[in-house]
Order: C-alpha cells, then structure tokens, then sequence
C-alpha cells in the first residue's frame, strides 16, 4: 500500500490566504461515504465553518459535487452556498441564479440499470437530472457486471460518458464536468481573479485538480490512489479538521509590556 502523504499544513496556509478561491467535493471529501448515498452525515460544525471561511473569502466557496444540488442544500440546511450538481449539469452561481446545462436522453440507460438492480439485491438505482448512478457498494461481487451492463448502455446512448467512481458507475453528459463547473465559477464573482483550490476524492474529481492547476491553483486529493492533483490529504477529518481550524480568526498576539 502507498503511504499516505498529509499536506495539512499546505492547504492551511491556502485555505487561510485572503486571496483563494475554495471549492469543495462532497461524498468522501467533506462527508464521510456511507453504504448509502442517503446513510452520510454532516459532522457537527461541519456547516457553521464553511460560513465563516466563505464569510473570510468574500463568498469565494462552493460545493462541487456529483449529488443535485437540492441533496446538498437540505444536508448543509440552513446554509446555502454557490453549489454545482451532478458534476456541472446543475449549478447555482454566487447570486442565486440557476443554470442548468442541456442534457442528452438517458432513459435507456435508467431502464437497463433498473433492470439490473431488480434482478440483484444490493444495487441501488439514482436518477438525477440527465444522469443515472449505479451504486454497488452492498454488492461489490457484482462490479464486473455492473461495469459489462453499464458499459453497454452507454454505447448505445451518444453523448453520454461513463465515469468509474468508487463502488458507482454514472452515467453522464460527455459535455459537462466538474473542471467546467469550476471554470464557470472563475469567470463569475466573486471567485474571479481568486487562486482556486479543490479538494476531491475520486475519479470524478480528477477533471477539476486538472482545471485548477492549470488556472494556477491547487488541487487536493484526499486519501489514498493515484492523482493529478499536487496535494494530499490522508482523509475526510483531516479536510474537516482544516476548515474548522482556517474558518477560525487567528489568535491575537500577546501583548508586550
């Protein structure tokens, strides 16, 4: 097994610095994963932090994740934050607008996975907007058919692309990822002009370290597997452990006498 690297005190100092832009992915990087997309918890203070450190940072945070984006107002409720969803079909920008992107058909890719989850107990079916998850976790035994399913459903339906996350194959719109759903954000207040960082954990996550080192930024990869991104977390608490600690202000100096 590869050791695991902690940058901690690296992403600190970005996380700290006035000039940063901070996105974040969601299942497996703020939240622990679960056997169920619906079984993940938000630590306590969890929420409160990303307030504040989106209060220090002028609003320059947001949520980029694979779930839509209503999923991840009602676990983060009452805070609401610039959020994209289902890997960039969805995205709420910093003023509260909207923008959804158009999505090919992917019904026949919904049937075929659904035929397959009745037909083997364990798998789990999610349907989201122009997207649909497969989800293996309580059957793991069943990932090279769920792969050889998938696979096929996919070629058969043009523009849409089959990501390999962890225990989960999504279906997808080729068009749209989560770099894309972070070059839209920089190109927008108050994100614009900022040094943009992004803490993933999968796969999925890999188009966003892509983008944002190429604007400049850092991306952040949290546990173990291989990565484009330069940085490392060893997992979920140690991201969550640094949030709380750059969303508080900094201690005030003694006072000499």
């Amino acid at each position: 097994m590869e050791p695991l690297i902690d940058d901690s005190a690296a992403l600190l100092q970005l996380l700290s610095a006035s000039g940063s832009a901070v996105f974040l992915d969601f299942d497996g990087t703020l939240v622990d994963l679960a056997p169920t997309p619906d079984g993940v918890r938000v630590a306590p203070g969890v929420a409160h932090a990303l307030a504040l450190l989106a209060e220090r940072h002028g609003g320059a945070l947001a949520i980029i994740s694979g779930r839509p984006v209503a999923q991840i107002d009602a676990m983060l409720a009452p805070l609401r934050l610039p959020v994209a969803g289902v890997h960039g079909v969805e995205r709420r920008s910093a003023d509260g607008r909207l923008h959804l992107a158009p999505t090919p058909e992917v019904s026949p890719v919904l049937a075929r996975a659904e035929a397959l989850a009745e037909r083997h107990p364990g798998l789990l079916v999610e349907q989201k907007r122009g997207a649909v998850a497969l989800h293996y976790r309580l059957a793991p035994q069943l990932e090279p058919l769920c792969v050889q399913e998938m696979t096929a459903a996919v070629q058969a339906c043009p523009g849409i692309l089959l990501l390999h996350g962890k225990m989960v194959l999504e279906a997808k719109p080729a068009a749209t990822d989560k770099g894309g759903a972070i070059a839209a954000f920089m190109a927008e207040a108050p994100f614009a002009g900022r040094q943009p960082v992004f803490a993933g954990d999968d796969t999925t996550d890999e188009a966003g370290f892509a983008h944002v080192q190429q604007a400049g930024g850092q991306g952040v990869k949290v546990g173990s597997g291989p990565s484009a991104a330069v940085l490392r977390l060893t997992s979920p608490a140690a991201l969550r452990a640094i949030l709380l600690q750059a969303a508080l202000p900094a201690a005030p100096s003694p006072i000499q006498e």
